[in-house]
C-alpha cells in the first residue's frame, strides 16, 4: 500500500513540475472566479 502512495506522490509532483507555476496560478484563479460565480448565484438566488 505504501508504494502505491509513493508512486503516486511521484506521478503529481511530476506532473506539477510539468504544468510549471504559471499553469497552477491559472487553475488557481480560475477555480477562485467560480466560486465567486457560485456564491454569487446563491446570493443572486436566496433574494
Amino acid at each position: 500500500m505504501t508504494e502505491n502512495n509513493t508512486e503516486t506522490k511521484g506521478k503529481v509532483g511530476k506532473w506539477l513540475k510539468r504544468l510549471g507555476w504559471a499553469g497552477f496560478l491559472f487553475f488557481f484563479i480560475k477555480g477562485l472566479v467560480w466560486l465567486a460565480v457560485f456564491w454569487g448565484l446563491g446570493s443572486f438566488i436566496k433574494c
